[in-house]
């Protein structure tokens, strides 16, 4: 298995992830529907979903961020706007929510989910590519770079500190980084750019605007750009406590 994990190519091109049809538990909504990339430690999922109909779902079981890639997506929760969502549009449904889902055509998702028994920020959340950015506090230490200190940016939709997570928009200048160890999950939703991911064997593995890729905590990898890189994205730096 690659260090990068490549759960949707926009271009069509075949890929070479290996996915898996299971259910996340016995309440996962998306159970018929459902195909696993990768599934691991802090109780974290990704992969992607074939969607077509609508779910009255009175209590979501889990923590899931959702990003259309193909069709369209509604989402309805009570004393919130709907929700339409379109190929790199995407939600943030937090464990306990109710919500309406619905797709009135074949529609095509990448998702990454997380067992969140107790959320401290419960809700459904909206993940748009014109976002607030703010400068990035967590900067590139200069050791792990090859060339210049990239200017990075982010904007934390939701921060849920119960299983060390936090999901929003993020961007970047240009830059090149070794291949060492990632120190975290990251589901990643390529918005602009495209990212050249360096393997420890000297492979690699190209992702560009629509792409989406999902990289476990500790797999060896680099990372190269040569234009800004804009993505959505999901880290979690710590296990959450239970996971699997």
């Amino acid at each position: 298995m690659t260090a990068a994990l490549v759960l949707y190519r926009a271009s069509g091109a075949p890929l070479s992830t290996q996915f898996r049809a299971a259910a996340l538990g016995a309440a996962d909504p998306f159970a018929s529907s459902r195909e696993i990339a990768w599934q691991g430690v802090g109780g974290m999922s990704a992969g992607r979903l074939r969607f077509e109909g609508a779910l009255d779902i009175a209590r979501f079981p889990h923590q899931e961020t959702l990003v259309v890639v193909q069709g369209e997506l509604r989402i309805d929760a009570e004393g919130a706007a709907p929700l339409v969502l379109k190929p790199d549009s995407g939600v943030v449904i937090a464990t306990g929510a109710a919500v309406r889902i619905t797709a009135t055509e074949p529609t095509l998702v990448v998702f990454c989910a997380a067992e969140c028994p107790q959320p401290v920020q419960p809700g459904v959340f909206p993940l748009v590519a014109e976002a607030n950015f703010k400068p990035s506090m967590n900067s590139l230490p200069k050791e792990i770079l090859l060339g210049d200190v990239p200017t990075c940016r982010s904007d934390n939709v939701v921060d849920e500190s119960s299983i060390h997570c936090k999901i929003g928009t993020w961007d970047s200048t240009p830059y090149h980084r070794i291949v060492r160890p990632h120190p975290v999950n990251e589901f990643m939703h390529i918005l602009d750019g495209g990212v050249r991911f360096a393997e420890p064997d000297g492979s690699v593995v190209s992702v560009e605007r629509g792409d989406a890729v999902f990289v476990p905590l500790g797999a060896a990898i680099g990372w190269e750009s040569s234009t800004r890189v804009a993505k959505f994205y999901v880290v979690q730096s710590v296990p959450a406590e239970g996971g699997k």
